[in-house]
């Protein structure tokens, strides 16, 4: 059973299934880290594809004062008017100064924290994260990039790159494991080698 440092995922109905999966092992088998599902209310919540998670605790602050990290995996839900709010949890993790993460729509609730001011970051690119919040603070930091950005504890993403989006959160998690760290990125890598 692992007992390293505790990184909390935040999902909600119609999370993303592609964007977690490769972070949330690494993190485990690689690293022995924790991987603790959250939901907004401690309910269970379906993915894009249909399959449905039991999370272990919802996103109340009293709930995560454990995290060392937070990954708040996308949803096409974060866009809309019924999205909810996990600022107090995103804000109690960045005040332990833990890891805060965000992915695809999942970057929208840390704009709306103001984890992304003064902080470089990416999304799905710069014209979508504007017509969901087009002042949200640090937007002059942006950079439209395919690739996920590390500033200090923050990492974002757009959807498309949950590889990099894996590889710089564990980075900003555990900075002093260079051997597991090259190791890793050397096997993401060979998927985009040329082939003989």
């Amino acid at each position: 059973m692992p007992n390293g440092k505790k990184i909390g995922f935040v999902f909600i109905d119609r999370f993303a299934d592609w964007e977690y999966g490769l972070l949330s092992a690494s993190a485990v088998e690689w690293f022995g880290a924790q991987a603790v599902s959250i939901t907004p209310d401690g309910q269970p919540v379906t993915s894009a594809s249909g399959f449905r998670l039991s999370p272990h605790r919802s996103a109340t602050v009293a709930d995560n004062h454990d995290l060392d990290a937070i990954a708040v995996i996308g949803s096409d839900v974060w866009t809309g008017d019924k999205a909810p709010d996990v600022s107090s949890l995103v804000d109690a993790v960045a005040m332990r100064r833990g890891v805060i993460g965000g992915i695809c729509a999942g970057t929208l609730p840390l704009a709306r924290a103001g984890v992304f001011e003064g902080r470089t970051h990416t999304s799905n690119g710069r014209d979508w994260i504007l017509t969901h919040l087009p002042d949200y603070a640090g937007v002059e930091r942006y950079r439209d990039v395919p690739n996920a950005v590390a500033d200090g504890n923050v990492v974002s993403a757009p959807g498309s790159a949950p590889g990099t989006f894996a590889k710089e959160f564990i980075e900003a998690l555990y900075p002093d494991k260079h051997d597991e760290l090259t190791e890793m990125r050397a096997l993401f890598a060979r998927e985009y080698g040329e082939s003989s």
